[in-house]
């Protein structure tokens, strides 16, 4: 024998009820014995209390919902029923029991009362319809069935609303009602009876409860609880769409996951199944292939430690503390019996070994009730500042991983903290039960879906580590980064494991957000269709709201508008990359602020392309350092848009000829002024040098311009262009001045001795400087360890598609730092 049961969102209308029908009709034909059991319609029960609400505050509106509830069922009885006697004998019941129902109503109104006892009494209509329903549908597909209302088998108290079942009595007019009967049995869910015939219901859930007290009664081999997901889930699928179904747990693991707010499991469901040891199977009604989650009492000690992660939201946190506690004994009793007898269900509770302080987690619309009976507990404590005041904390969730392997393998508690860690999560109390079943975190409200993600991906997706991007800036850097990002996507995932989400995208007018990931081929035309007014502090708020596990945000421009941003979103514990030299070249405040705060917060500050694009020289030079090395003098053609315009300055072209070439190329800043005055160069020296140790600022870096003042004076770019070519001569005779010694024009930034200068060099055959080609830079490290050979970092140092290689190898680094194991 089986028990099913079928939910309000299986049989919510007519379609629904047709596919049950049809699974029932799968399992008469397979002769497999079964009995059903049936919730209301899906809505109808929330209806039922609507109106019984309205009707006892003296509200005539009531009869609007009875007649939707009347239309709504007569609605579905003409859709099922094809055979007219059917309908007809369908129709007659029903009929009868909407005059029943209205005159119930009518009373409640005249009365102004809905007692709980009125109250169960109403509410067992939805669940009589349904199964009456159902039960001459069934009949009419050919399947002999008759329609069984609970109140005749399942006994309880007297405490409506939620009356606790006599289960030896239930179980024994179980057993004696099914004792003869050949046909299909269609219960009424989650009502029942006291032993005088009253109206009673067990509670939410109690469809569940049903089923399985009948599956005790029954002694039944299997209990089905049919929903409309696939079994249990690992999480909340609503928050975190790579969640999946749990083919197999224990009877305990549900009950963990049940009270942390699974809701396709309810908690007294286990009870009467555990107690026969009759296994459960949570299964689809919209998908019935799916295999769905068997439990049953069995514990495979090979199988996965953490089976799921739930979450209870919106709960406070009640701390007494004070050190009168320390030592006293009966104090944590006192302190729970108070709440106990005030009715305060406790959902979480965690002392420190000090004695110091007792924490505990409740609803929020219990707290001022429980800090009454708390202060009258304990008043003489508190008049004496035994007890410090009562801390409340409010706007928090308690997060729960759940599993019976947890207490064999080690390490899991470490990985739930260093996951939540990594991205940024603050936890307000912990608790652990000796069983080592469950661990339980209270953490900000705001962070929950993020933390869902967070220890989802730690737990359950260890070979897929996922990077949420926030890119603004989409010039020459930005697309040709989307661009290889989409290019890498399938061998990323293949072969690293890494999938990267395009969040939030914008440019200087427009931006878009998608929480589900920016298609990277069409994203040009989705921002320039559907982007809103780009505004940088709107920008934030939404990458802050978003609140999604490893979020890195990539600056792709050059504006101080923007680096301005960077300690509010390290402080947000999201990671920053970018080719953006002005937050590291600016103040030197500044410059070790924010990376004293990506460091607190656990998160990357990445700027290895604010110096040589796409050449590891950042990296080397910080590898040098946390070796022990001493750099003693770093050289360097810093500026591959330079290198370019020197290497192409041979004579046969003006010189502004070859520096127009090279901004059309990509090589230069937007205004090439930056570049050939020595701007971007100070920079980079100015970071390379800090990160050599040296406490520099800005003003302190000594450049010798060759450029001449008019040429700097212009007002716009193309000014500039204008009088740069009337200075031609001048850059020429410049040139010839060091061919005669056999010599080649290099930018040469050199920091030494604790002072930094630029300046126009002809460099000759001896100089490493002197065979650059190209757009390349290099670097030349001396140090303690390289002093008879200096160290060199040589290679392409400007154009989109290094620097966008930088970054994209930077976010790619990021992996190794969010990776659980």
């Amino acid at each position: 024998m089986r028990v099913l049961k079928f939910g309000g969102s299986s049989v919510k209308d007519a379609d629904r009820i047709r596919n049950v029908g049809n699974i029932l009709q799968s399992y008469s034909k397979k002769g497999i014995p079964f009995t059903v059991v049936f919730s209301a319609m899906g809505g109808i029960t929330d209806l039922l209390i609507g109106m019984a609400t309205k009707a006892s505050k003296g509200k005539e509106d009531y009869k609007e919902d009875l007649n939707h509830f009347i239309q709504r069922h007569n609605d579905v009885i003409a859709e099922l029923f094809d055979n007219p006697t059917y309908r007809k004998e369908v129709m007659e019941v029903i009929q009868e029991q909407h005059e029943t129902l209205e005159n119930l109503l009518y009373g409640i109104y005249l009365v102004w009362e809905a007692s709980p006892r009125t109250m169960d009494y109403v509410l067992s209509f939805g669940e009589r319809y349904s199964a009456f329903i159902i039960a001459k549908y069934m009949n009419q597909l050919g399947v002999h069935s008759e329609y069984l209302d609970a109140r005749k088998i399942i006994k309880t108290n007297r405490v409506f609303g939620n009356a606790e079942v006599h289960l030896r009595l239930t179980y024994q007019k179980i057993a004696d009602y099914y004792k003869n009967r050949t046909a299909i049995q269609i219960v009424t869910g989650f009502i029942s009876s006291t032993k005088g015939g009253l109206s009673t219901t067990l509670g939410r859930g109690g469809s569940d409860y049903t089923a399985a007290l009948l599956g005790a009664g029954l002694e039944a081999d299997l209990i089905e609880i049919w929903t409309d997901v696939n079994g249990v889930l690992t999480t909340d699928p609503r928050r975190v769409k790579q969640a999946f179904t749990i083919p197999k747990m224990s009877f305990l693991e549900a009950v963990e996951m049940s009270h942390f707010g699974a809701k396709v499991i309810y908690a007294p469901t286990m009870q009467p199944a555990m107690d026969r040891n009759i296994p459960l199977v949570i299964k689809n009604s919209m998908n019935p292939d799916h295999s769905g989650t068997y439990i049953s009492a069995e514990v495979n000690l090979n199988d996965h430690p953490v089976k799921g992660i739930s979450a209870i939201n919106n709960v406070a946190l009640l701390t007494l503390q004070g050190n009168g506690m320390v030592g006293v004994p009966g104090t944590a009793a006192r302190l729970f019996r108070c709440l106990a007898d005030a009715g305060i269900n406790i959902m979480l509770i965690t002392q420190g070994s000090s004695e110091y302080s007792i924490s505990f987690s409740i609803l929020p619309n219990q707290v001022r009730k429980a800090s009454k009976v708390i202060q009258e507990e304990f008043k003489r404590e508190f008049e004496r500042n035994d007890l410090d005041h009562l801390h409340i904390e409010k706007e928090l969730s308690i997060l729960a991983i759940i599993g019976d392997n947890m207490r064999f393998v080690p390490g899991v508690a470490a990985k739930m903290m260093r996951s939540l860690g990594n991205n940024g999560i603050n936890i307000v109390a912990i608790a652990q039960g000796s069983s080592e079943r469950n661990i339980s975190v209270v953490i900000n409200k705001e962070d929950e879906n993020k933390a869902l993600n967070a220890l989802h991906e730690g737990f359950f997706l260890s070979d897929i580590k996922v990077i949420n991007l926030f890119v603004v800036g989409t010039g020459l850097i930005g697309s040709t980064l989307i661009k290889q990002i989409h290019e890498q996507s399938q061998s990323l995932l293949e072969d690293r494991g890494v999938e990267i989400r395009l969040i939030g995208i914008a440019n200087s007018r427009k931006m878009l957000f998608d929480e589900h990931g920016i298609n990277l081929e069409s994203w040009e035309d989705d921002l320039s269709r559907n982007g809103e007014a780009m505004d940088m502090s709107l920008f934030k708020k939404r990458m802050d709201d978003a609140n999604v596990i490893n979020s890195v945000f990539v600056d792709n421009t050059a504006t101080d508008e923007i680096s301005r941003q960077y300690r509010s979103i390290l402080a947000e514990s999201i990671h920053v990359v970018t080719p953006n030299k002005i937050a590291t070249s600016s103040s030197y405040e500044e410059y070790v602020n924010l990376k004293r705060l990506a460091q607190r917060n656990n998160v990357t500050f990445g700027y290895e392309t604010n110096v040589g694009a796409g050449l590891p020289v950042i990296s080397t030079l910080q590898n040098l350092i946390h070796s022990g090395d001493k750099i003693k003098k770093i050289e360097g053609v810093l500026s591959g848009s330079l290198s370019y315009i020197f290497n192409e300055f041979d004579g046969t072209t003006p010189f502004s000829t070859i520096v127009r070439k090279a901004k059309e190329l990509g090589f230069t800043e937007p205004d090439p002024r930056i570049d050939l005055s020595g701007t971007d160069v100070k920079r980079k020296i100015i970071i390379l040098s800090r990160e050599a140790g040296m406490k520099i600022e800005p003003d302190e870096v000594m450049i010798e311009s060759f450029l001449p003042a008019d040429c700097m004076e212009a007002d716009t770019t193309e000014e500039f262009f204008e009088r740069l070519q009337d200075n031609d001569a001048y850059f020429e005779n410049l040139r010839q001045e060091a061919a005669k010694d056999h010599k080649k024009l290099r930018i040469i930034a050199t920091m030494e001795n604790n002072t930094v200068n630029i300046s126009l060099q002809a460099v000759d055959q001896k100089s490493p400087f002197y065979s650059l080609e190209g757009s390349d830079n290099m670097i030349v490290f001396t140090s303690h360890r390289y002093h008879k050979r200096s160290l060199v970092v040589q290679g392409p140092g400007a154009g989109a598609e290094v620097t966008a290689a930088g970054v994209f190898a930077e976010i790619i680094n990021i992996e190794s730092q969010i990776s659980p194991s």
